[in-house]
């Protein structure tokens, strides 16, 4: 990262939701290789950002282990916005990054080409895209961006996606890396690995 320092930057790692289509069971917590996935996410940010945040509804004392734990301050799984938002509230970082807690195969080349494309174009929000599609739960964005995100979740709207692109986000390409949005959303997933 050119110009940001790693004590500019918090991590969220999503891990509020349902996980309908794994069982209702929490996505984090299911081993891969013997460990959870949670653990593969916070290896490869660790050394890149100076605070990592769980955004969690269930089994907060396991998250506890990787990082501070938040909830929804909104009730009902309300969706990963939900989660951002409540985080929001409790960093003092001029930038968040937002990665999934089933990422395994995240590493140091998201945070640091969302970062350079975010002095770049000097943008509230990037958000990884790859060939085309986008990948909402892959993000950087500006710390400043709660106003407008507080906004949007009291008019009940809930979509990452189209809150990133009614901002304006960037879309900085990662088509040369598809392994990095690799992840897990029911139990053959898993298998095939």
């Amino acid at each position: 990262m050119k110009n940001i320092s790693k004590r500019d930057v918090s991590v969220v790692i999503l891990a509020g939701g349902q996980a309908l289509r794994m069982g209702n069971k929490d996505k984090g917590l299911i081993l891969f290789n013997q460990k959870p996935l949670i653990h593969y996410v916070v290896h490869a940010v660790s050394q890149s950002v100076g605070s990592i945040w769980v955004s969690a509804n269930r089994n907060l004392d396991l998250y506890q282990k990787f990082g501070q734990v938040v909830s929804d301050e909104l009730s009902g799984y309300q969706g990963p916005l939900a989660g951002i938002s409540a985080v929001l509230s409790h960093i003092d970082t001029r930038y968040l990054l937002v990665v999934p807690c089933d990422g395994p195969y995240i590493n140091t080349t998201l945070l640091e080409r969302l970062a350079d494309e975010m002095l770049t174009k000097q943008a509230k929000l990037c958000v990884a895209s790859e060939k085309g599609c986008l990948h909402p739960t892959f993000a950087l964005l500006e710390t400043s961006i709660k106003t407008e995100l507080d906004q949007y979740l009291r008019s009940g709207q809930r979509k990452l996606g189209h809150f990133f692109k009614e901002n304006n986000a960037i879309e900085v390409d990662f088509s040369d890396s598809p392994e990095l949005f690799v992840n897990f959303n029911t139990p053959e997933d898993l298998l095939k690995r």
